[in-house]
């Protein structure tokens, strides 16, 4: 098994979502983040003057999938998140040792 985190912009939340489903992704969780990379966030003005904001609004999902599937899942993300310009994110794969389903007591692919 293994953890897929993503880090996406706001506004292509519903269409990765929704194109995850369609492949057949059942669970995820979804996380508001703030963050920076080479994007380095903006410079505002309020009242007058000027502010920088170094923190961007993001969007985190993060869900476990077999390993057999990994890369067409991370095609998946890649081709509904993608604008191509600076800021569209980061995806990370990282190994799971188990996982366990609380209600039932399931463990490893059964409790996905």
């Amino acid at each position: 098994m293994k953890k897929i985190e993503v880090i996406i912009r706001p506004n292509k939340l519903n269409e990765v979502k929704d194109a995850l489903s369609k492949f057949g992704i059942r669970g995820m969780t979804v996380s508001e983040v703030a963050g920076c990379g080479l994007q380095k966030g903006n410079v505002g003005v309020y009242r007058g003057r000027e502010y920088n904001m170094t923190l961007l609004q993001k969007v985190k999902l993060e869900l476990v999938v077999n390993a057999e599937i990994v890369e067409e899942v991370v095609e998946v993300i890649m081709n509904n998140a993608r604008t191509g310009q600076i800021g569209d994110g980061k995806i990370f794969v990282i190994p799971v040792e188990n996982a366990y389903r609380i209600r039932t007591g399931e463990e490893g692919r059964a409790a996905l």
